[in-house]
């Protein structure tokens, strides 16, 4: 049988019954989360990573999303578990309406709402996702809400009064009967003996999420470590060296905290969350999927940039390397601000005196994490001379302050679908904003692949390929990366890696 090429069924190719067989019949990683497989002789769907024997082709049925394969009457998998299957990363409306629903956006049931916030009526909303994935706004709702149940009851301790609230059920008689009719089984039928977690701290929920390998779990934590706020995120070595990423958290009311580890054994990341946040886990779960990009599929991104021999050379060197996100759009775009014009470290400097001065005291484990970031309504408040007190300069300090009065305002809340240059015209709006500021928030904040910030020197003096050791203009690279497109901001971060 012969191989299956990653581009075969990167985004916009055909899923056709053969390349899934392939694909399937392989165990290949890189394919986990762009399809799914029903077997007709059981009813049950599975990943294509799946341990159990290949089923013959004539048995399988080959979908591109969980709530396809659900819709047509498959039960998932409780080996291979369909729920930890990362998604197929595409710059797209209807992956960001997905993402929102994942978060919980759809778990009021109100859809006129979701429609609203990403720009589109209630019937474009439906088209979309009836397109895309083959179900409507309510059936990815209802699949999203009891897979991730399904998670919390094979990973956690919970009761299940609080799996069915924490998964978005109104009430614990409605989890139970949906489970039972979708998946023909009580939802305590599947609760397993939870597998120890290498967190020692006796309050906290462990959850693992996925990935497509390979992962440069070191280089994102040592590039995260060198812009670690103080007092708010920190990375941490063990005695073993590994590395580990912790943060104070506050999600609407909700305060607690969480801790990343790598288990790259099982091409996952352990998080350990604070029991605190147990009503919150459906958007902190988002959250930490885009801050460390687990949707990813790196084999597309590198074959890709690989026909450019300058990035070549660093995929060789840094398999796996992904663009470090943002757990907070808003602390990001700060952190963005305060960069300008400074070191890395002075930039990091900055922000642990801004988070001293207006942050909120937080209770948890870690010695380095004692904060919240600043609410956006307390630095709004502010003048600028007393945000200058950190050190910044008082044009810098109104930038903060002017950043805080957009995001009180809803300005970072930014609309699903909306193209990068609009996003980044609109972020310029904000006074002290330019176009390397606005670019850098959307390619880590607001996760746009293709945002590359070329006006960074650095990125600038990594393009160089004379040898006279000038240094490119910002046309100049501009035009260099236009080949790169739409994986820039994967290549700004092998720049960067580079200079390293």
């Amino acid at each position: 049988m012969d191989a299956l090429d990653i581009n075969d069924l990167q985004e916009g190719a055909t899923l056709t019954h053969e390349s899934c067989y392939r694909a399937l019949a392989a165990k290949d990683a890189r394919f986990d989360g762009v399809f799914f497989t029903g077997v007709k002789t059981t009813g049950i769907y599975c990943r294509p990573v799946c341990s159990v024997k290949t089923p013959r082709a004539s048995s399988c049925v080959f979908f591109s999303s969980a709530a396809a394969a659900e819709a047509a009457g498959f039960r998932p998998c409780l080996r291979c578990r369909p729920e930890l299957a990362p998604y197929a990363l595409q710059q797209n409306l209807a992956y960001a309406v997905w993402q929102r629903i994942a978060a919980g956006a759809l778990n009021d049931g109100d859809a006129e709402r979701l429609a609203a916030e990403v720009g589109l009526s209630s019937r474009q909303l439906r088209r979309i996702l009836l397109q895309h994935f083959g179900v409507t706004p309510v059936e990815l709702a209802q699949t999203q809400r009891l897979l991730f149940a399904k998670k919390l009851l094979q990973e956690t301790r919970l009761p299940m009064s609080d799996v069915a609230y924490a998964a978005g059920f109104g009430s614990i008689r409605r989890f139970n009967a949906l489970f039972l009719a979708r998946y023909g089984m009580a939802p305590t039928s599947i609760r397993r003996t939870v597998e120890k977690s290498s967190d020692n701290h006796a309050d906290a929920l462990t959850l693992r999420l996925a990935y497509r390998p390979p992962f440069a779990w070191t280089d994102m934590l040592h590039y995260l470590s060198g812009r670690a706020i103080a007092g708010v995120e920190a990375v941490s070595e063990d005695g073993s060296g590994n590395l580990s990423y912790a943060r104070s958290v506050r999600i609407d009311d909700i305060n607690g905290w969480l801790r990343v580890q790598h288990r790259p054994e099982k091409h996952q990341l352990e998080l350990s969350v604070s029991i605190t946040l147990a009503h919150a886990l459906m958007p902190l779960l988002a959250r930490i999927r885009s801050q460390f990009d687990l949707d990813a599929n790196p084999q597309v991104i590198a074959a890709h940039l690989a026909s450019d021999a300058l990035l070549a050379k660093q995929i060789a060197q840094t398999p796996g390397l992904r663009v470090p996100g943002a757990f907070d759009v808003f602390e990001l775009a700060n952190r963005a601000v305060l960069g300008q014009q400074v070191s890395v470290a002075g930039a990091t400097t900055l922000s642990g005196r801004l988070v001293s001065k207006f942050g909120i005291a937080a209770d948890t484990p870690f010695a380095g994490v004692t904060h919240h970031f600043p609410l956006a309504e307390r630095l709004a408040a502010a003048n600028a001379t007393e945000i200058a007190t950190i050190g910044l300069p008082i044009a810098r300090a109104e930038a903060i302050r002017n950043l805080a009065q957009f995001a009180a305002q809803g300005g970072l809340n930014i609309k699903a679908g909306t193209p990068l240059p609009e996003v980044v015209a609109h972020l310029k709006t904000i006074r002290g904003i330019g176009e390397w500021t606005a670019q850098y928030i959307a390619m880590r904040a607001l996760r746009y692949t293709d945002a590359f910030p070329a006006g960074d020197l650095g990125l600038q003096k990594a393009a160089i390929e004379s040898s006279d050791g000038v240094r490119l203009t910002e046309k100049q690279l501009l035009h260099r990366a236009a080949s790169w497109s739409p994986w820039r901001g994967y290549a700004a971060l092998l720049l960067w890696q580079s200079l390293a």
